[in-house]
This record gives structure tokens, sequence and C-alpha cells, in this order.
């Protein structure tokens, strides 16, 4: 069905109404809710849980005779894309498809209000086509957008920069005070253009590396760096001081190694940066680290947990006192692990109180502290006062040394729940740690009462393709027997830009300590030992845990050799 001038306007509310999707009060529910949050009704709705995202696509399909369309799985043709000026297409938020194959006089376009008659009767305008609407995700259109027009603004704003620059030939003190004065700059843009290009395309970090004649821009996507575009070197100094500017910092400072924060919005959601400025040769490199403000507080089954992973964990939050140790190197997850077992753990009765560096996320009910060395709040000083404000529960974000070390232990013996991180490749590994950093192997016993450690990787794209394990494969997936065993490999499609992996998927070894663990680690026994002795409890390594994923067809082999590498386990 097409649809053109004059056709009556009809709300999407009513329309859900009238076809029993939902009820009036939950509509008028969702309208206080679109207020606060100014957001599109479709996307209100979805976010409180009021229809899923099926019917909803069912239901207006079906009511207004429109297709559906998944913007993941498309490519876009650049003529097409050409036939709207940007800015109509950020005005209305709409991506053009193409034409009808039956028809070249009608252009697809897809929205996410195919009711949005102004929208329709401009885009007729501007493109001397009559328009056919097609529904779309708001989430799926910005993603599009900003990757189809995000990097060609950000490419215009580097050229307009470099001319500019160019035509001036500033000294390094003019150039200075321009970027001082940088909101009539186009490097406000370009910059722009590169934090919610990396926003969008679910980067956990962006990189910003002078290279010896251009400046070379990365994003880190489910824990693989990926180039993105190559800029003149001329726009490095530009970008680096509109950072600084934006995380306060010294804009003057080129020699010394910088740390500040941004926060942005982008569609209307907010995202905490931390960014790190280092001198190099060539000039400074910036890293900023991507936190969305509600992406650390995930449930339970968002952590990718299986049944019997999510009664361990239950079992381990469930200690009235003692020390919970979450472990794994940088970028594994321990962060969303922390944040969700403060959530579960946050109800009206308890006090909790965390001190972290930094506070990465903040939480309703919940007393956070941020360390500060230069006004001496390091770890231990915070906890030492966090211990005269009657908590239940604290969080550390991470045991550094022995004195840090030593106050969470005897705030776990004295009947405190302590949460905390360790870089430790394993589970059993981590009681060692603590022993080498001072703790007596009795009172560790004592105080432990659960250890996870963590990985992630990558989940396969449904563009995945099977085949058979060979037999050196089956030995490391530990599977006995001369049958075949059906192993997962990446392909790629538009759906994953190519990758073949799509999203990531925790890996863990849950190590509840028992009675019996508990004499194993007085007795200053190695990490094999313990290890041994948790096996025998039921405990599943990495390794074993990974393997699962992949016989399921959740990840391939290749991600599991990393795991296998990194857990120290023999290949």
């Amino acid at each position: 069905m097409r649809i053109g001038v004059g056709r009556k306007k009809i709300r999407m509310g009513d329309l859900l109404v009238a076809a029993g999707a939902i009820t009036e009060d939950q509509l008028q529910e969702a309208l206080v809710l679109q207020k606060e949050k100014g957001q599109k009704l479709g996307k209100t709705l979805l976010d409180s849980g009021i229809i899923s995202k099926e019917l909803l696509v069912a239901v207006l399909t079906q009511q207004l005779g429109v297709d559906f369309i998944e913007l993941k799985g498309c490519k876009f043709d650049d003529d097409v894309l050409n036939l709207i000026p940007e800015d109509i297409i950020l005005k209305y938020n709409v991506m053009p498809l193409g034409f009808d194959e039956n028809n070249p006089n009608v252009l697809r376009v897809a929205m996410v209000d195919p009711m949005d008659i102004i929208a329709v009767d401009d885009l007729s305008i501007v493109t001397n086509c009559q328009i056919e609407a097609v529904l779309a995700m708001e989430d799926d259109l910005n993603e599009a957008i900003g990757k189809y027009y995000g990097n060609h603004q950000a490419m215009e704003a580097a050229e307009a920069y470099r001319k500019e620059h160019e035509q001036a030939m500033l000294s390094d003190k003019e150039e200075e005070e321009m970027n001082a004065d940088i909101e009539n700059s186009p490097i406000v843009l370009l910059v722009k253009q590169i934090l919610e290009g990396g926003v969008r395309q679910r980067a956990s970090d962006i990189h910003i590396e002078p290279m010896e004649t251009s400046v070379r821009v990365r994003y880190r996507i489910d824990g693989v760096l990926k180039m993105i575009m190559n800029l003149d070197y001329s726009l490095l100094s530009g970008i680096c001081a509109r950072l600084k500017i934006m995380g306060g910092m010294d804009i003057s400072e080129k020699r010394k190694p910088q740390d500040g924060r941004i926060s942005i919005f982008v569609d209307r959601k907010e995202f905490d940066i931390r960014v790190s400025m280092l001198p190099t040769v060539y000039g400074e490199k910036t890293v900023m680290r991507l936190t969305s403000k509600d992406g650390l507080t995930k449930p339970k089954s968002g952590l990718g947990f299986n049944e019997n992973e999510l009664k361990v964990f239950d079992g381990i939050l469930s200690n009235p006192h003692g020390i919970i140790l979450v472990t794994g190197p940088t970028g594994s997850g321990k962060s969303t692990t922390l944040y969700t077992s403060l959530s579960e753990l946050n109800v009206e009765g308890v006090n909790i109180v965390t001190v972290e560096d930094p506070v990465e996320a903040n939480i309703a009910g919940i007393n956070q502290c941020q360390v500060n060395e230069k006004a001496d709040m390091t770890f231990a000083a915070a906890l030492r006062s966090i211990l005269r404000q009657d908590p239940d529960i604290i969080m550390i974000g991470e045991i550094r040394d022995e004195e840090t070390a030593n106050i969470a232990v005897k705030a776990a013996i004295t009947g405190h729940l302590v949460v905390s991180t360790l870089h430790t490749n394993s589970a059993a590994s981590t009681v060692t740690r603590l022993i080498d950093m001072g703790i007596e192997p009795y009172t560790a016993g004592d105080a432990l009462v659960g250890v996870i450690a963590q990985r992630l990787v990558r989940r396969l794209c449904t563009c995945k393709q099977p085949r058979y394990a060979e037999e050196h494969e089956k030995m490391l997936l530990g599977v006995a027997g001369e049958e075949d065993v059906v192993l997962y490999e990446p392909t790629g499609c538009p759906m994953c830009n190519e990758t073949g992996f799509a999203g990531r998927i925790g890996v863990y070894e849950m190590m509840p300590v028992t009675r019996s663990l508990r004499e194993v680690i007085a007795r200053n026994a190695p990490a094999n030992e313990i290890e041994k002795q948790a096996l025998a409890e039921g405990m599943l390594t990495l390794k074993l845990s990974c393997s699962q994923h992949v016989l399921n067809g959740i990840t391939s082999l290749s991600e599991m050799r990393k795991i296998v590498y990194e857990a120290g386990d023999e290949y």
C-alpha cells in the first residue's frame, strides 16, 4: 500500500488499542513515559516491556498495509542515498531503500512512523517520486544513518578543516587560539561524528592514532579493532584540542600523558567516555573507552549464564558475609558482572557502599565513592572510612595492594559482604594471588566465599556455516568416541558487517568456596591442588565452559583457542 498526500493521520497508540495489542491504561502509561524520555511512542512501548517487537510489527504492518524491514541486513546504494539530502534524512529519521521493482517512480523509504504524512509529503517533493513507507525499528534506523551518513559528514568536516588550516597557515599559538574558539571550527563536527559513530557501531573503545603522514581512526568492536577512517595529519592538533576541552584537560600540555572524562548523549542515551592521551613520536595518541550509563547494569539473564551457572551465581551471592572475587584480564566483562551483582543485592534493607576508580555507572540506592590519589583518597583510605559508615555490602573496584587486601579480608571476617575484582587467569590462581599479597592462607580460606573467573568470546552470526570436527579438534573440545561432531565457522554477511560475528557472550569458571576447599586453601596448597579439589566438586574450567558454547554453535573454535591460551590450559 502506498502512503501519499491527503491520507488521514492515524495515531499509533489509538491504532494499537483498537487492535487489542495494548489497553488504554497501558497507552496512557506509555504516553507519560514518552513525555519524560522524549522519544517515539513505539520505542517507549518496547523499552518498558508493554509490547513485544514481534507483536508491534505484526499489528502495524497488518493494520497499515505496510512492509517491515530489518535494516541490519541491508546494503545501500550510494545513488539511492544521494536522492534525499542529509538534512532531510536527519530531520525525519528516514533511509531510502530503493525503487519499487514494478514501478520505477515509487521510492521505498524506511521510517519509524509510516503514518507521518508531513515527512512523506516532503520526501515526495524532494525526490519527485511517489513514496512507499516501510516500517523499521528506531534503533536500526539510527545505526544505519550513523553508519552511512556519519562517515560522510566526518570526512566533509575533515576536508573543510584541512582547507581552513592551509589557507590560514597558522603558527602554533594562533592554532591553539583557533582551537580554543572551537565552536566555530569544523573540527567539532568531525569529533562529534567519530564519537557518535563509535556508539552506533557498538564500539567499546575508539583509537585515534597519529602515523607518519596521516591519522588513523579505529573502533574496537566485539573485542577486535576495525579501521574506520584515515585522516590528513594536519587534523591531529585540532582533534586533540577539541577532546582536551571536552575532557577537561590542559590544552597547552602536549608532552605529558593526560586523562579526562566526557559525557555525551547519543540517540537520547547518556554515554560516559574515559579519555587517555599519550605522547608518541608522531604526536598524541588518544584512546577513549565508551560506557553506556545503563549498559553495565544488566539483568542476570543478560550475562550469558547457563542454568547451572545461574544456580551457582545465586548461591555465591546469597552469602551474608565474606569476599566474592570476579577475575579476568582487562575487557573481560568484570565490571558488568560486578554491577549486576550489586543490582541483585540492592534491596531496601541493606547499606551498600562502593569505592571505585573511576565510578563507571551510577546505581540508584547505592553510595558510590571515587578514588582520588591527589586528595589521598586511595582504595585503602576510602575503605577505612567506609567501615565507619555502617555498611552491609562493600564493593571495591579492584584489590591492587596488600593494604587494600588486608582491610577487605578483615571486613569480610567481621560480618560484611565484600565484592571486588582481581587480575588473574583462573579461579584457583586468585586464591594464591591473595596469599602472595600477604594474606595468611587460613584467613584467605575463611574469608573467601566464591570466585568467578571470566572471559568474553564473540558470538557467531546467523550466517555461520557447519563443518565436521577433525580428530585433534575433538580432543581439544574433550569429546570422546567415533561419532561426528559438528562445528560452526564464521562466514560474513551484511548483518555482521562481513565479520561472521555479532555481539559477545560471557564464559565463566565459578568456584564456590566449600568447607573442603577451605581446608585445602588453609594448608597453603598450590593453585593446581585447589583447582583439582574444585573440579572434583563440579566446577567447570573456562576451557570446558567455552567448549560447551562451541558444541552448541554459539561461538567458533578459533575464539575458544584464545580462552585456552589466556587461561594457561594445555592446547
